[in-house]
């Protein structure tokens, strides 16, 4: 695996994550599979300071609703995507709620800036609390 690439500025929370099998009430990191119900975890939030999601092949999308589902819960701690991601793949991650990635292969930090910031309109709601473009054009011609 690459290092962490991390959205946010807070300090990393590096306790191993636990499978969700194994998990017991008050631990404070999980790892959480595609076949594996995100909404398990909500009663669990407010001990919960870090979520990983496992992305085990590129096909793979489960974990996008995954973290869609635990950010509308109400969780503000770390989603962290881990596994078979890419560097074209973060601003959907970001949308759906995660704010770091464990990718097998490096993301290099500048081109992830980049690709971020490349778009500034988005077209469809999503759990950032960005306007869609459609809806900032409806405002401006109010």
């Amino acid at each position: 695996m690459a290092e962490v690439y991390r959205l946010r500025t807070d300090p990393e929370h590096t306790a191993p994550a636990v499978p969700l099998t194994d998990y017991q009430p008050g631990g404070t990191a999980v790892q959480l599979e595609p076949d594996e119900d995100a909404r398990l975890l909500v009663p669990h939030l407010g001990a919960l300071k870090r979520i990983d999601i496992s992305f085990p092949k590129f096909r793979e999308g489960r974990g996008y609703s995954s973290a869609r589902i635990l950010r509308e819960a109400g969780f503000t701690g770390e989603i962290r995507a881990v596994g078979v991601l890419y560097v074209d793949q973060l601003s959907f991650l970001v949308r759906a709620g995660f704010d770091a990635v464990l990718p097998e292969t490096p993301i290099d930090p500048a081109v992830a800036e980049r690709t971020l910031t490349r778009f500034p309109f988005v077209y469809m709601k999503a759990t950032d609390g960005l306007q869609p473009v459609w809806a900032l054009r409806e405002q401006a011609s109010a």
